[in-house]
């Protein structure tokens, strides 16, 4: 096993050297959530890269978004689900093509649309696998690879689709933005959205105005009870973060929205804030007579720390600091990833594995180049070393 260790380690090390050539066609590649002929043309990158691997493809056809992709080993099938480990990402980005077109190489720093959210991440994964079909190993380990092409837009689509197929396996690699030090996330706050639609009566505000229902005061008073149910010794935040109505100071306003968002550490306080919110709308129009109409919902559950993926952490740990990467534990994580869609089926799932990097979602998102060896040579440890 150490001589399989040696030889894969250092098939790992030359993989690492071809990822640039790689990871530049894909970060070229516009691939923005909404652009669904985009997606998929980085879609068929990740087709054509990994099909030398012979691992088995399933495109699942995108409903109004790009299609999702999964590859499993020969061994994925007999395995008992328990052993199957599930290799997951997205190759759709925040970024138009127009709006950022970058792929700037300065020192250590590769700056580009996705290369860290998370075009960067699927790099290590293909190279890790690669790394492992050189040297023999691949066939016989029992993994898959899934790429999801709607993961910016809250995998929507995706969602059911990859914990169907996710159900029941032992772990879930999550290959997003690396951290500062190699931190590995294993805790993430689950995240919802409410818009509220008032319906009220416009009225002239000089001459009528005991005959109108004022939208607006109906959903002001909404605001600022929304607002606190935040609390913050149980992680839980409600923002209202738009706000609209109305058509002039002299009309009592007969319509007004807004939109909040809220974050939750844990499962049952997701539901628990719904049922908040639905009383408190109800409450409301009993009160002001205006109508509440409330669309949205939970939109990714909370990835939560567990037993499975406590040992899950010490694993995936100890195979980084043989690489030579930090392998310390994450503070929580206010933002969901698809992390939270397998953890919620029970599949222990930490997260953050991609190269370093910072600034993501923004036009100075870059990586750590010299991140993108160790990364892959973790994940090879780590896959050779796997027993559930």
């Amino acid at each position: 096993m150490q001589d399989l260790l040696t030889e894969a380690r250092a098939a790992a090390q030359r993989q690492a050297t071809e990822i640039l050539p790689v990871l530049e066609r894909w970060v070229r590649q516009g691939s923005h959530s909404l652009d669904v002929a985009g997606v998929n043309a980085m879609g068929a990158l990740l087709v054509e890269a990994l099909d030398p691997l012979g691992l088995a493809l399933h495109r699942a056809p995108g409903q109004g978004v790009g299609d999702h992709l999964f590859w499993t080993s020969p061994a994925w099938a007999s395995a008992p689900p328990a052993a199957r480990v599930v290799l997951l990402g997205h190759h759709d980005t925040v970024h138009a093509t127009s709006d950022f077109d970058v792929w700037e190489i300065k020192g250590d720093r590769l700056r580009g649309p996705g290369v860290l959210d998370m075009k960067g991440g699927l790099a290590v994964a293909w190279a890790a696998l690669k790394a492992l079909a050189s040297v023999g190993r691949l066939d016989a380990l029992p993994l898959a690879l899934i790429s999801v092409g709607d993961e910016e837009i809250s995998s929507i689509d995706s969602f059911e689709r990859v914990q169907r197929f996710a159900a029941g396996a032992g772990a879930a690699l999550i290959f997003e933005a690396g951290r500062a030090e190699d931190r590995i996330i294993t805790r993430r706050k689950g995240t919802g959205r409410v818009e509220v639609i008032v319906e009220g009566r416009a009225a002239h505000s000089g001459n009528a105005h005991r005959e109108g229902i004022n939208a607006i005061w109906a959903l002001s008073r909404y605001v600022d009870q929304a607002q606190r149910l935040t609390d913050y010794t149980q992680g839980v935040t409600v923002n209202v973060g738009l706000i609209e109505g109305g058509v002039g100071a002299n009309t009592v306003a007969a319509a007004a929205r807004c939109v909040h968002d809220f974050r939750y550490e844990r499962a049952a306080d997701g539901a628990a804030l719904m049922a908040d919110v639905t009383r408190l709308a109800a409450t409301l129009e009993a009160e002001t007579g205006a109508r509440f109409i409330l669309n949205g919902d939970v939109r990714r559950p909370p990835l939560e720390k567990t037993p499975a993926s406590q040992r899950l952490f010490e694993a995936y740990a100890a195979a980084a600091a043989q690489a030579g990467l930090g392998c310390a534990e994450a503070d929580l994580i206010g933002g969901g990833s698809d992390a939270s869609t397998t953890s919620a089926v029970g599949v222990p799932s930490i997260d953050g594995l991609g190269p370093r990097g910072a600034h993501f979602h923004t036009h100075d998102e870059f990586i750590e180049i010299s991140s993108l060896a160790p990364k892959v040579e973790a994940l090879v440890i780590f896959l050779l070393s796997w027993a559930p």
